[in-house]
């Protein structure tokens, strides 16, 4: 698997990529792209969080569903992929419905360089912002994917320069109310949201895993000093 790698990257830089320490909040639509994208591109040291059970309206957008594997545990699923694509891998599962109450209780007790929340619930994601930001860790938060076909409008920018954005608009209203400081990281879509009438948002499988990819692509480039447009 180097070989292809190392002909676009040096050795030095491939140690750094294996080298990185990354916990992934969610591995369903975005974050099974993000977990799939890193190991792929060499990243040893993985932790994913995920209490779901894959169901089969995840068929239509998430990498590690299959009809063979409805009803078993995303984390579990998600885990033995990983390991199939390279069994040398540390990659270790906590499955658990992450909140803002127990959040320090599951996550706290290693060491990481990036958080990737790629979760759906808004008070987590102000949680995991604000314990990244209290123990120096990079964050990257992942915003609306769902009701939205284009994955050209995708980027990623900081929290403040979002529109077009349900959620984005709710979480900097509970950043400013927390006084958090600082900007914080997001990949977002510039695209506005198709309107639907159920509140579960539609969506296909073009920006939930190209989301994931482009996250994936950011925490590379960014530890190997190949980032050539500086987004944040």
């Amino acid at each position: 698997m180097e070989d292809r790698i190392l002909k676009i990257i040096t050795n030095e830089e491939l140690q750094i990529i294996k080298n990185l320490k990354v916990l992934i909040i969610g591995v369903g639509g975005v974050g099974g792209y993000v977990l799939e994208s890193l190991v792929r591109s060499g990243v040893n040291n993985i932790t994913i969080v995920d209490k779901d059970k894959i169901d089969v309206s995840n068929l239509n957008r998430q990498i590690i569903t299959l009809e063979s594997n409805i009803n078993k545990s995303k984390d579990e699923e998600a885990k033995k992929r990983a390991l199939e694509i390279r069994s040398d891998i540390n990659i270790k599962t906590i499955e658990v419905f992450l909140t803002s109450d127990n959040l320090n209780e599951y996550i706290s007790g290693d060491s990481y360089d990036y958080i990737v929340d790629a979760c759906d619930t808004v008070t987590v994601k102000l949680a995991l912002i604000k314990y990244a930001k209290e123990n120096g860790i990079n964050i990257i938060t992942c915003l609306g994917t769902g009701n939205r076909l284009n994955p050209e409008e995708l980027t990623i920018t900081t929290l403040d320069k979002t529109y077009n954005d349900p959620l984005g608009k709710v979480l900097r209203k509970l950043v400013k109310e927390a006084n958090i400081k600082g900007k914080i990281t997001v990949l977002w879509s510039k695209e506005t949201p198709i309107k639907i009438k159920e509140r579960t948002p539609g969506s296909m499988i073009f920006v939930p895993a190209s989301a994931g990819i482009l996250i994936s692509s950011y925490i590379i480039r960014k530890e190997i000093g190949k980032l050539w447009v500086w987004l944040v």
